[in-house]
């Protein structure tokens, strides 16, 4: 997949924010952990799986099985889930699934 933005000389009037992000489902730990490396430039940026990259476009970067997750009937169980991942910066799917 390829993404393509550009910037001019001319003044334009707009920047990148949070309106617009990308999203990145990933299978994996590995691949949540690839992406945050080579995506993440601020760190003040990061949030539930948000970043921003160094042209400050906004990334999500989330676990595939979150969506299952946060379907579950057990809506006590939803909530221990949705509460591990607002604690934190990336997605640790580990950590969520103990929840």
């Amino acid at each position: 997949m390829q993404f393509a933005a550009m910037d001019s000389a001319r003044v334009h009037g707009f920047a990148f924010n949070e309106a617009v992000s990308f999203i990145v489902h990933c299978e994996t730990q590995e691949e949540i952990d690839y992406y945050w490396g080579k995506l993440s430039a601020d760190p003040k940026a990061e949030q539930c799986g948000w970043l921003k990259d160094r042209y400050e476009v906004s990334w999500q970067i989330v676990p595939a099985v979150l969506d299952k997750m946060l379907r579950d009937q057990d809506r006590r169980k939803v909530a221990q889930e949705t509460e591990a991942f607002l604690e934190r910066k990336k997605f640790d799917i580990e950590a969520l699934e103990k929840a």
